[in-house]
């Protein structure tokens, strides 16, 4: 019986080197399909390939030719056998026929589910190698669906008592975004969802549940009682708000200058009229003082220094775009510094060099959107990273007054 072979072909506006690399480069690999990679392009080097969902696929290349030809066996979780792949990339004009192939595939009952699966992985992924590619957008980023709301209680059997409802399970909301699918929906706060998108909600992570292979944009029913009534409406689902990025490195170092200007006055207005021992209290242990959070923000900074520089450099290293939480680096920090205005003027300092170091990007890294628009978003998160945790440096503040 013959195999069954899947083909793609896509039409990317970029050099074949950089969609070579896409296929070879393990941090490349995460910028466009997986969220876990490890990747050695050499005939017999490894290829691990992983998924937040619980989905893997692990092989080895077998042929790896700069600019033309990729190769590799794939063997993905549940898969009856390993099959294989291959890319053929042809470029004219700065742009890059890529002609994907997978086969080996086989046919009948145990093939059918795993066929659908890989087809519509390949489809996705080859549409948002183009984007991030051409544009630098990551299409599971921007086009991530969100909901605009804001989740007061999980129903239970003691809740559903309270609020007359026949199921115990749910999520009751305490209020909806401005301008988001919820409110154009017509949802708002004391409402308990039940069903999102055809599935239960069973507790916050019912919602993740839900929204997978979702889209922003897409339309999807929503189940929920209100004074004890159960309605069905539908809501299109949001998408997240993305900020113009910067077109040039001298336009990106100014936004920073401004983002970062407003929240240092932020910080600064925070800690006015504030003691040292009330800065360095904790309010209980494992809580952190207003000093701690300032720390924090510190090792924010440094980590995100160094994560520029070494993107820069090419060097592979994953990082998720989170932040350092130990509380062990945290409170070495804290404790290194003998009055919380020396760690406000240390930010100070960090942020010029974020300034500087953003002002000297080379021309041809800002040129290439994979890697620029990437991380000229998260560069400028890092303002915001500094006043989400403004409340928090209040709260240390007040209780260590109390």
């Amino acid at each position: 019986m013959a195999d069954n072979i899947l083909s793609f072909t896509r039409v990317v506006r970029a050099p074949a080197a950089e969609v070579y690399r896409a296929f070879t480069t393990s941090t490349a690999w995460r910028e466009w399909l997986t969220d876990v990679a490890f990747a050695t392009p050499r005939k017999a080097g490894r290829l691990y390939l992983g998924w937040n969902t619980g989905y893997y696929a692990s092989g080895e290349y077998t042929l790896a030719t700069p600019g033309k030809k990729v190769g590799f066996t794939w063997q993905g979780r549940g898969e009856p056998a390993a099959t294989r792949v291959q890319v053929t990339l042809k470029e004219k004009n700065g742009a890059t026929t890529v002609t994907l192939t997978h086969s080996g595939l086989g046919r009948g009952a145990a093939w059918a589910k795993a066929a659908k699966a890989i087809a519509a992985g390949w489809e996705i992924g080859l549409e948002n190698l183009q984007s991030v590619l051409e544009t630098g957008q990551d299409l599971r980023f921007t086009l991530r669906p969100m909901l605009g709301i804001m989740v007061s209680d999980e129903n239970n059997a003691e809740h559903a008592a309270a609020w007359g409802l026949p199921v115990e399970y749910g999520l009751r909301l305490g209020s909806v975004v401005p301008g988001m699918g919820a409110e154009a929906a017509g949802l708002r706060g004391g409402d308990v969802v039940i069903s999102l998108a055809g599935k239960k909600v069973i507790g916050f992570g019912g919602l993740a549940v839900a929204l997978q292979g979702r889209r922003a944009g897409q339309a999807v029913p929503v189940v929920f009682y209100r004074d004890g009534q159960k309605q069905t409406v539908t809501m299109t689902l949001s998408g997240r708000p993305i900020p113009p990025i910067p077109a040039t490195a001298a336009e990106l170092a100014e936004a920073l200058r401004r983002l970062y200007a407003e929240s240092d006055a932020q910080l600064a207005a925070g800690f006015a009229g504030v003691g040292e021992a009330e800065a360095a209290r904790r309010p209980a242990p494992g809580e952190w003082s207003a000093k701690d959070v300032l720390a924090h923000l510190l090792i924010g900074e440094r980590d995100a220094h160094a994560f520029i520089v070494e993107t820069l450099q090419g060097n592979d290293r994953q990082y998720d775009g989170g932040f350092d939480n130990s509380d062990l680096r945290t409170r070495v920090v804290a404790d290194a510094y003998p009055t919380y205005q020396a760690m406000l003027d240390e930010l100070k300092r960090l942020e010029g060099e974020a300034v500087a170091l953003a002002a000297g990007l080379p021309a041809d890294f800002v040129a290439r959107p994979a890697v620029y628009w990437r991380t000229a978003y998260g560069w400028l998160q890092s303002p915001t990273h500094i006043t989400e945790h403004l409340a928090q440096i209040r709260a240390a503040i007040a209780a260590s007054r109390s």
